[in-house]
C-alpha cells in the first residue's frame, strides 16, 4: 500500500502564510514527479505546482512569485510554502506523486486526502 498524507492547512488572514507538507509512505521503490493541486467549492481541481526529482518546478500563473514548491527525496516529502495568501487561494489542497511500488515496473499517480486552506479577507 502507498499513502500520501498532507498537513499544514488552516485558517489564515489575507496576506498571511502557510506551509503545507505531504509525506509518502508504504511499499515505495521510487518517486518521480510530485505536486500540489487544489479544488475550490464549485470549481474543478486545478494544478498549482509540480516538482521533478531534480528540483525543477512549475507553477500556475496565479501563484507565481507567491508559492514555492520543494521536496526532500530522502524523507519522501513535498512542501508548498504559500505567502501573500489571497481569499481566492481558499481551497482543499491535494498532494500528488508519481510512484513506483516495490516489485513493480510502472509508475502510478497517487493522491492524498486533501487539507483545507481558508484565507479570510
Amino acid at each position: 500500500q502507498v499513502q500520501l498524507v498532507e498537513s499544514g492547512g488552516g485558517l489564515v488572514q489575507a496576506g498571511g502564510s502557510l506551509r503545507l507538507s505531504c509525506v509518502a509512505s508504504g511499499s515505495i521503490s521510487s518517486i518521480n514527479d510530485m505536486g500540489w493541486y487544489r479544488q475550490a467549492p464549485g470549481k474543478q481541481r486545478e494544478l498549482v505546482a509540480t516538482i521533478t526529482t531534480s528540483g525543477s518546478s512549475n507553477y500556475v500563473d496565479s501563484v507565481k512569485g507567491r508559492f514555492t514548491i520543494s521536496r526532500d527525496n530522502a524523507k519522501k516529502m513535498v512542501y508548498l510554502q504559500m505567502t501573500s495568501l489571497k481569499p481566492e487561494d481558499t481551497a482543499v489542497y491535494f498532494c500528488t506523486a508519481s510512484i513506483r511500488r516495490t516489485f513493480t515496473f510502472s509508475f502510478q499517480n497517487y493522491w492524498g486526502q486533501g487539507t483545507q486552506v481558508t484565507v479570510s479577507s
